[in-house]
């Protein structure tokens, strides 16, 4: 069995889309999504749409708990805009009904079994989605990522690709889909053999030309949006 792992899609559709055709091609035949579907970017709905088209665990990520303040609170919204863009204002706009209600609801963290291997799956760390562990980390800190009972470790946030192997856990991050801060531009996720246990990184290279154009229209004050998209 072959499962994409994808973490921190942000909303952007043209970099989701890429990265689903290569996994069909592939013959993947599950997703684990670690966290921050919403946020930065401008296609909620439609990148929920293609998630929730395949098989899948999905857990949430600090941009959904962002999203579940604004429900709760109102007058977060211009601050959060103010700071990360009008992407997580129009996921407040587009993620109506059960949709929105389901992604502030999506755990933190889930255990799952697939083929005898126990995997966690969090956003942060195991304890905390919104705490990041970078790939330069100490040794101290990577084994805190390690649960006794999970031969792997699943972890997004930082943005970063990350392999470590610790006494009880391999701990990976497999870079973002949506907003790559490696400086090595496209979509990253990883594919993980579950027979082999092997996790494989992979990038897709996506037009850029229609994200571009929304940022400039959405966000014209927050040239990181874009930029980030393209440096090397």
């Amino acid at each position: 069995m072959k499962i994409g792992i994808l973490a921190d899609i942000h909303a952007n559709l043209p970099a989701l889309e890429a990265v689903l055709a290569r996994a069909e091609t592939l013959k993947v035949e599950h997703l684990f999504i670690l966290g921050v579907i919403v946020g930065y970017y401008y296609w909620p709905a439609e990148c929920f749409e293609m998630i929730e088209s395949w098989p899948h665990d999905i857990i949430g990520g600090n941009h959904e708990g962002m999203l579940s303040e604004i429900v709760e609170e109102a007058e977060k919204l211009l601050g959060i805009v103010s700071k990360y863009g009008h992407g997580i204002a129009v996921a407040l706009s587009e993620l109506a009904g059960d949709r929105l209600q389901r992604c502030i609801e999506l755990p933190p963290k889930e255990h799952v079994t697939t083929a005898g291997r126990p995997v966690l799956l969090c956003h942060g760390t195991p304890n905390d989605r919104d705490e990041y562990v970078y790939p330069d980390a100490p040794i101290t800190q990577r084994n805190l990522m390690s649960v006794a009972d999970s031969e792997y470790v699943f972890f997004g946030h930082t943005h970063y690709p990350t392999n470590w192997q610790t006494e009880q856990s391999w701990i990976v991050h497999p870079a973002s889909v949506g907003q790559p801060r490696n400086r090595v531009p496209g979509a990253h996720w990883a594919l993980f053999d579950v027979v082999s246990g092997r996790v494989v990184p992979q990038r897709e290279d996506y037009d850029l030309a229609k994200i571009v154009e929304e940022c400039r229209r959405y966000d014209p004050d927050l040239p990181y949006l874009e930029n980030v998209l393209k440096r090397t």
